[in-house]
């Protein structure tokens, strides 16, 4: 475990250092958050936080996860496939922050126009899966072989994962807390069975989403925004593919599954019955709104997320 300790650290230093330059750029630009209209009441004196934070997370991750990889002489197809797909997810990203900065409004790429990026962006490493793996899925010792269906199920993992993440990023601190136990787990899955690139990368996340809670923890002095979002939860499903515990991640990345779904029956029950389940979806947006503070929520949500990544890390081993 001693290169994912040291991947860790480097992408934590790193993005320490990144973010003063990049939050003084932000602000001399003027480079803010724009609110949605139907945010809570509160998130109103957030408008003009600098967003796009997202670049120098990956930037951290990248450069660190290259340098830890070289080092452990661990450089192969599997790194460069995870890498790829994190820098074009966090392409896709940056463009729709770019869009919502540009329109001075919280509307970038179209739902459908993001979907379709994040679609052929997951193809990279589905391939990749496909023929290293053919159409087999694991859970511990089981395997299951999806036959035609492997390639949707992978799709949709990494694209669910990046969605489920973009919505979890709604408070301050809290894509960036709930994710450090989601990461900690996958990279533990990934490591623990051989997967040794994808767990050291999986660790330089933690270290850059530890360094990145030094300027998002409540006040937040930047938001990671889509660019850190999408790139983020598309690099978890990715890992969980590459990495072999693809249906440990409903488990693992069980905060944002239930972030997700909470968006799903809100939608469903307006729709059918012209009824609300929650005051607000996501459900962070709920519990703000029954009086919760955000710091509580973020709190809470993280426990939440290190009880399930821990369930997920045992059950791997005893099924």
């Amino acid at each position: 475990m001693i290169m994912p300790t040291i991947g860790l650290l480097i992408s934590l230093i790193l993005c320490l250092l990144f973010g003063v330059p990049y939050i003084s750029f932000l602000k001399k630009k003027m480079i803010g958050q724009y609110i949605l209209e139907l945010a809570p009441e509160a998130h109103a004196k957030k408008a003009g936080t600098p967003t796009t934070g997202g670049v120098f997370i990956i930037l951290a991750i990248i450069i660190s996860s290259i340098l830890t990889l070289c080092m452990a002489e661990k450089v192969d197809n599997s790194a460069f496939v995870i890498l790829i797909t994190l820098f074009f997810m966090a392409l896709a990203g940056f463009q729709d922050d770019y869009l919502k900065i540009k329109g001075k409004e919280n509307k970038g790429l179209s739902p459908r126009g993001k979907l379709i990026r994040q679609i052929l962006i997951a193809l990279i490493p589905t391939i990749y899966a496909m023929q290293n793996y053919g159409s087999i899925i694991t859970l511990g010792s089981k395997s299951f072989d999806l036959g035609l269906l492997y390639p949707i199920f992978t799709v949709f993992v990494i694209t669910g994962a990046s969605n489920a993440y973009n919505l979890t990023d709604g408070l301050d601190g809290l894509a960036a807390s709930t994710g450090i136990p989601a990461f900690l787990a996958c990279g533990w899955l990934c490591y623990s069975t051989g997967h040794t690139e994808a767990g050291i990368i999986a660790a330089t996340v933690i270290g850059a989403l530890i360094g990145f809670l030094k300027y998002n923890k409540p006040k937040a002095e930047v938001f990671m925004g889509d660019t850190g979002s999408l790139a983020l939860g598309g690099l978890l499903g990715t890992l969980a593919v590459v990495g072999r515990c693809e249906l440990l991640l409903a488990l693992f990345g069980g905060v944002f599954v239930m972030e997700t779904l909470s968006v799903i029956m809100q939608v469903t029950s307006y729709k059918l019955t012209g009824k609300r389940i929650f005051k607000m979806s996501p459900i962070h947006h709920h519990f703000e709104l029954c009086g919760h503070s955000e710091k509580r929520i973020v709190v809470e949500f993280t426990v939440v997320s290190l009880i399930l990544s821990s369930i997920a890390v045992f059950l791997n081993f005893i099924i």
